[in-house]
């Protein structure tokens, strides 16, 4: 009786799902996608608006086709085993074109963890192909090509050989470029704010703020220092007394477990992981790893997901693991069910969690690499916190009035929480984008006072302020700005942030974005010519539209042609009229000299990175490395330079050959505390030092960010 074959994408999945099947089946792995729209060409048929396109088996992939083919011809059933998403239907679809798969014969099955329970159900229910699904994909992809395929030989003529766009891509550009300019634009505002320092009776000092001028709301309008000095001349020697004190019980509830996109933000707070460093971490996580000598498992869930369900089955290991380890007082009277965040969310997912609860971050640290146990600790702690009871605090605040010499009256406040029961806390608190946004009233104690008591009045300080211009986006801001913009996808928002930085679009700062010439001259370009390629409602439109697709409400055919002809024409018409870009615009300026003709040197961009050239080119030629300001630590005498490979952005000494030093990320202004070397960023806001002799990690000054 012939075996019964099993497809699934990777060898690391064939291994753990081989392993809980037995020998009745052969498992194999198709290595990914096996089949896309050809590399030089179009590939879409557009002269009847058909939109249907024509696919290409890859080279590199034939020899895994033709071995497929071969195993599904003797196969008894064939199980399409990808994984439970549009792309992976889509995988199953292709596989079964190319391989030439019987119908009658292939079965889909879906799983949303690698383990024994799971393998078991999803084989007992096999399903056919979701024709919704994979026409969701087409669509994407498809939509994707027309956009990418007609708009770069457009910005090649008019910009820059090489530059390219993207349906998603540019409006993210666009993001990073709308806040740099909100940034250089802002106007800083002055203004003041009052604090009084009082001694009430037997117990310590304490600040509160001028909080209300005669009744009015919100903060007191102190626009300069002549403004404030009057009000502090108003006071001068008046009496305060206690006119509101409130203390009340307040809440804290946990975070919902993680869905794709607020993993990758959380994980980039607190572990300074990219996008794609935690995609494929968590891709491990979820394949299998090997425990207990022969045990092979996936330790967590599919990780590309936009849904907060958890299975009941979870649940009930994360209650029983709570009160067993932290006690009835820790667990909620019923499981916590968070309703779905995110548009388009597909229910019938579930959550980023560990596959078993019980095994815990502490019994699974010997089997897991650094980077790997980080995430997937990260990933425990936020599911098992998610079903704890909240976290309570009691919250003071306490209003002073006083009257001024002129009858003005002046309301001070102050407030502040006390831990009360730490709930959840005790186990996961949720990382902030900036740490200017912890509250810094946790855990400042109030004295008890009563309304109508006289309080002493030490001091009043007047402080001068000015508002600040917004942030620019963290990989985690950035992400969160798109997802709640309905950009994109959670699966997609790993490979958007890389193409953008591998582009040369937008660089990262100290963990910062900024836009580069090139990204600002390509957005401005776009959104001139391009309007609803680069409106952030458009695009949101078109993900809700693919969305119905999946859903089957509409055909995919008749929406990309609603799409294709305005932006056809719109091809034409830049093509005709728009004026090309002089190469000027996409230089930096620079502070050095061409030391061979005397020329200003201006910062350009190239195949192998950015570099320094004379702006006399083509009659001077001169060029030199883009260094940055750091010593090699290795040689002593070369320096540091940017570099650019397939890889991504790296930094190497000039002295390459000779010297080859390279680091893949860009050093901390602080020097390393014990060697005085060159500090790379490390987890969380630690360091560690770049010397193997120094061997330097640790916690780091932080250093202020501008902007």
């Amino acid at each position: 009786m012939p075996k019964d074959l099993v497809i699934v994408e990777s060898p690391a999945k064939a291994r753990t799902v081989g392993r809980f099947l037995g020998k009745a089946y052969d498992v194999k792995a198709s290595m990914g996608h096996v089949r896309d729209l050809p590399r030089r060409s179009l590939g879409v048929e557009i002269e009847e608006q058909s939109f249907v396109p024509t696919y290409t088996v890859s080279s590199d992939k034939r020899k895994i086709v033709s071995e497929l083919k071969k195993a599904a011809a003797s196969a008894g059933t064939v199980y399409l085993a990808t994984d439970p998403d549009r792309e992976g239907e889509a995988i199953s679809w292709h596989l079964m074109e190319a391989a030439s798969i019987d119908l009658d014969k292939a079965k889909r099955v879906v799983f949303h963890e690698i383990t024994e329970t799971a393998i078991e159900e999803a084989f007992s229910n096999p399903r056919g192909l979701d024709t919704d699904l994979v026409n969701a994909q087409q669509a994407r992809r498809v939509l994707d090509r027309l956009v990418g395929y007609k708009l770069s030989p457009v910005l090649w003529s008019k910009i820059k050989k090489g530059t390219s766009a993207g349906r998603v891509q540019s409006v993210a550009v666009r993001m990073v470029v709308d806040r740099e300019k909100e940034i250089q634009d802002f106007v800083p505002k002055e203004y003041w704010t009052i604090r009084a320092t009082f001694v009430p009776g037997g117990s310590a000092t304490f600040q509160a703020s001028l909080s209300s001028i005669d009744g009015s709301k919100g903060r007191p309008e102190i626009p300069d220092n002549k403004s404030a000095e009057h009000i502090l001349a108003d006071l001068k020697g008046t009496s305060y007394a206690v006119s509101g004190y409130e203390t009340k019980e307040t809440k804290r509830r946990p975070s919902p477990p993680f869905i794709t996109s607020t993993l990758q933000q959380e994980a980039s707070r607190r572990l300074r992981f990219s996008a794609s460093r935690t995609m494929t971490l968590a891709q491990q996580l979820y394949e299998g790893i090997e425990i207990s000598g022969s045990e092979q498992v996936g330790l967590i869930t599919y990780m590309r997901t936009d849904s907060t369900n958890v299975a009941s089955s979870a649940l009930n290991e994360s209650r029983e693991y709570i009160e067993k380890e932290y006690g009835k007082d820790y667990l909620p009277s019923k499981p916590r069910v968070y309703s779905k965040r995110v548009q388009g969310a597909q229910e019938a997912h579930e959550a980023v969690r560990p596959t078993s609860i019980f095994r815990t971050p502490a019994s699974m640290r010997s089997y897991l690499e650094g980077d790997q146990y980080r995430l997937y600790e990260l990933i425990w702690r936020r599911m098992v916190a998610s079903q704890m009871v909240d976290a309570l605090y009691d919250r003071t605040v306490i209003d002073i009035d006083s009257k001024g010499i002129s009858d003005t009256l002046y309301k001070f406040r102050v407030s502040g929480s006390v831990p009360k029961f730490d709930g959840f806390r005790v186990l996961y608190t949720e990382g902030r984008d900036d740490p200017a946004d912890d509250d810094d009233e946790e855990g400042k104690g109030l004295p008890v006072l009563s309304v109508g008591e006289s309080l002493k009045c030490e001091g009043l300080t007047s402080d001068q302020n000015f508002t600040e211009p917004p942030p620019r986006y963290t990989e985690a801001t950035l992400i969160r700005n798109l997802e709640g913009q309905g950009i994109g996808r959670p699966s997609t928002y790993a490979s958007i942030i890389g193409t953008i930085q591998d582009r040369d679009y937008v660089r990262r700062d100290r963990g910062r974005f900024t836009p580069t010439k090139l990204g600002i001259v390509v957005t401005e370009f776009l959104t001139e010519h391009f309007e609803n390629i680069m409106d952030i409602g458009f695009t949101a439109e078109m993900e809700k539209r693919l969305d119905d697709v999946a859903d089957g409400l509409i055909k995919w055919n008749p929406m990309l042609a609603e799409f294709y002809t305005p932006f056809d024409d719109s091809i034409d018409t830049a093509k005709a009229n728009a004026i090309r870009v002089e190469r000027s615009r996409l230089d930096e300026e620079s502070d050095q000299v061409c030391e061979q003709c005397e020329r200003p040197m201006v910062i350009r961009g190239g195949r192998n990175g950015r570099f320094i050239a004379c702006t006399g080119f083509p009659e001077c030629k001169n060029t030199k490395p883009l260094t940055i300001g750091f010593p090699c630590p290795d040689c002593k005498v070369g320096e540091l330079a940017e570099r650019k490979s397939k890889r991504g952005i790296f930094y190497s000494c000039v002295n390459y050959p000779d010297c080859k030093f390279a680091i893949n990320a860009m050093p901390l202004e602080q020097p390393c505390p014990d060697c005085s070397g060159i500090l790379l960023p490390a987890r969380g806001t630690d360091g560690r030092c770049a010397s193997k002799e120094c061997g330097f990690r640790g916690p780091v000054e932080p250093v202020a960010l501008a902007g």
